[in-house]
């Protein structure tokens, strides 16, 4: 048993483990947590481990997690599959990919190489074949986009750095989201994951276990908010990671695997390389915005201080793109002369 205490959901947890084992012949440590109320435990017992998740009901929806995760296997790529559930008190068991993500791996010095095409490849055969499944997610809508952009005004420029927008400012700022959105939505729509990134991608051992799990690298997680999106964005989320950040020229050799791969398996990835260039950097702003917006406010509502330290990365993907393109002048001098010079007073 756990040699945790005082935690009423994990004993209620471990009580339904020993109900579905027969005994309490199992040991449960933590495993990870997320940005959400979900946590997740490793259940260890005769040599074999799983994963519990706890998604505490009226906090969390576990039937997204469940529906996506089945669509993952069922297209053959490496995801958890859920081998019990019980949705009323809300807890899930799932084979266990292990604990080397991605990160872990690269910051140890792991071959960034072969991690990266095994990631395309995956990521390749999921909007390649999961075509039928991506018609039921819940669209990448105009509303979905806005409200995502959002945060960016009203947590990171507001609350974070302290700067009150003028009318002048504002109407900018929905000028650019107009255009992200539009350039966004003239995408080919397919599966889109939403933080396909080295945080939630890891190295597994690649074997079949006996417990259910299969599957080449990588192993892939935290997929319960997908939808049907843009082709580009998962792409993004990978390569322009806001947890560790690759040369340009990488950057483009990964793009143009991406997009050769894509198109032998039957993906439409554009007209020409300069369109998916086009495509791919402008989603990108709008990825980045949306999560500059949420790392201040895991920081400043959830008090979660660990993502501040990558808010310069992340602002920085955005400097990089702006410049390149006419119909962002106004976000480019926006952050310029009055982002960089707040990130400088609030960093200290």
């Amino acid at each position: 048993m756990s040699s945790l205490s005082h935690d009423p959901r994990l004993e209620q947890l471990e009580q339904w483990l020993a109900s579905l084992f027969g005994a309490r012949d199992f040991a449960v440590t933590p495993a990870s947590a997320d940005a959400s109320f979900r946590r997740y435990f490793r259940v260890s017992r005769q040599g074999q481990t799983w994963i519990a998740m706890d998604a505490p009901p009226g906090k969390e929806d576990m039937g997204p997690y469940i529906r996506v995760s089945a669509m993952l296997v069922e297209v053959g790529v490496n995801a958890p599959k859920v081998l019990h559930r019980d949705e009323a008190q809300g807890f899930l068991l799932n084979t266990d990919l292990g604990s080397r993500t991605y990160l872990a791996e690269l910051d140890a010095g792991a071959d960034a190489e072969r991690l990266y095409r095994d990631a395309i490849e995956a990521l390749v055969a999921i909007q390649a074949r999961a075509g039928e499944h991506a018609r039921t997610l819940p669209p990448y809508d105009d509303a979905l986009l806005r409200r995502e952009m959002g945060l960016f005004p009203e947590w990171f420029c507001d609350k974070h750095l302290g700067l009150r927008l003028s009318e002048n400012e504002v109407a900018g700022l929905k000028q650019t989201f107009d255009a992200l959105v539009a350039e966004a939505l003239a995408q080919p729509r397919v599966f889109v994951h939403r933080d396909y990134h080295s945080r939630n991608l890891m190295l597994t051992d690649g074997v079949s276990h006996d417990q259910g799990g299969h599957g080449p690298n990588p192993g892939i997680l935290d997929f319960q908010d997908a939808v049907l999106g843009p082709v580009t964005y998962d792409l993004v989320s990978l390569l322009r990671d806001s947890y560790v950040q690759w040369p340009i020229e990488r950057v483009h050799a990964w793009i143009k695997h991406f997009r050769d791969t894509a198109q032998r398996s039957g993906v439409d990835a554009g007209a020409n390389p300069a369109q998916f260039q086009r495509w791919f950097d402008l989603m990108g702003v709008q990825r980045q915005l949306k999560v500059l917006g949420i790392f201040a406010r895991l920081y400043h509502r959830d008090g979660k201080s660990g993502y501040l330290k990558d808010l310069p990365r992340t602002l920085s993907y955005v400097r990089q793109v702006t410049r390149n393109y006419r119909d962002l002048d106004f976000l480019t001098s926006f952050i310029e002369e009055r982002i960089v010079p707040a990130m400088a007073k609030v960093q200290g």
